[in-house]
């Protein structure tokens, strides 16, 4: 079969960068820019990047993340997530954003040249030491933490705004009903007709809400490999990294990104941990009543989107595909799970732990 997305599918594939060829970056190079550039001098590995190339600097003593821009991407959308956390920074400097590190210059970033003809960006970074959210089972009272910090960050970038935050970006969930054009990359027909069951849902409860939806600049991508935590601390949060996906877009699409990594992970009851973490978002960030049975719909998107970008990937670099539709396979697993509880129970569940996070006797009704 001849697979290929849509027009306007294609588009949102190519303005979030997701086309770029990736041309290795000389390593010597890289060292001589940042010695130039930031006075740091270390050791270099290339780390994992889905767009653009990532590295991890261990100077003497300390450590960085290094960061260069895709070749196709406007200086403005770059700039974007550097002025985002820049301006947590200095608005909200209590927030557990991780640190900028400034060139010799005082500058955020640098412009760089590869030889190439394409401008790049060169971005440095605080590298911090930690478990990822990803790495643990989080209980109740972290997960609720997590929660908490999320509706704070939003809360914070509330008067935040710039031109590029209104572009159109692929994984911003707005856009899910475009990603029907990945659901031939399923081989599966049992994940594709789930997935139009998804579609459905958004297109009956979500799209003809999107206008009226409250609108602000959000992270994006406050998933559990975003976060940095600290199993001992109080404030369980301990660095929000990855301001790539900011955008302009609907606010309560924030915290359907995390609830739908929490999701259908149990037989039992796929929805307990999301229960958790949006009880804590509303402790900082009450959800707009109206908009509440929303979340849930928009997180189930997201789910299938997670799936569906992985089979995308997978033909595009055979080398990973193994990994990537394991992975799949994965979301698809928590999708089925999720979707099999009933819309009106999972609302009023979040409705319930709103009121009460600690409060456990839900887990009393089997789902």
């Amino acid at each position: 079969m001849n697979k290929s997305p849509g027009v306007v599918l294609q588009r949102l594939l190519e303005e979030s960068s997701l086309l770029a060829s990736s041309q290795p970056i000389d390593p010597l190079q890289l060292k001589n820019m940042l010695e130039r550039h930031y006075g740091l001098s270390g050791n270099v590995a290339r780390l994992g990047s889905e767009k653009g190339h990532t590295f991890r600097l261990k100077a003497k003593a300390n450590e960085y993340l290094v960061k260069v821009s895709p070749s196709d991407e406007p200086e403005p959308v770059t700039a974007l997530q550097i002025e985002a956390m820049r301006y947590l920074d200095d608005a909200a400097h209590a927030l557990p954003v991780q640190r900028i590190k400034p060139t010799l210059d005082r500058r955020d970033s640098v412009p760089i040249d590869l030889g190439d003809g394409a401008c790049r960006t060169l971005s440095v970074f605080c590298f911090v030491e930690g478990l990822l959210w990803e790495q643990m089972d989080a209980n109740v009272e972290q997960l609720t933490k997590a929660g908490d910090m999320l509706g704070r960050v939003n809360i914070a970038l509330r008067s935040f705004g710039r031109p590029a935050a209104t572009r159109s970006l692929i994984y911003d969930i707005k856009h899910f009903l475009h990603w029907a054009g990945l659901v031939e990359y399923a081989p599966d027909p049992k994940h594709r007709l789930l997935a139009q069951r998804v579609f459905k849902l958004f297109e009956e409860v979500v799209l003809p809400r999107l206008p009226s939806l409250e609108m602000q600049v959000i992270h994006g991508d406050y998933a559990p490999n975003n976060v940095v935590v600290d199993q001992h601390s109080d404030v369980f949060v301990k660095a929000i990294l990855d301001f790539g996906d900011t955008v302009h877009s609907a606010v309560i699409f924030d915290p359907a990104n995390p609830v739908a990594h929490l999701i259908g992970r149990t037989q039992d009851h796929p929805w307990e941990d999301a229960f958790a973490f949006v009880a804590g978002y509303e402790q900082s960030r009450p959800i707009n009543e109206s908009e509440l049975p929303l979340l849930p719909v928009a997180a189930l998107a997201r789910l299938t989107m997670l799936a569906l970008i992985r089979h995308w990937k997978a033909g595009r670099v055979p080398d990973q595909s193994e990994e990537l539709l394991a992975s799949a396979e994965y979301y698809w697993t928590n999708l089925e799970r999720a979707i099999a509880v009933p819309l009106d129970d999972v609302v009023a569940r979040f409705r319930h732990r709103a009121a009460d996070p600690h409060d456990l006797s839900w887990k009393e009704v089997p789902d």
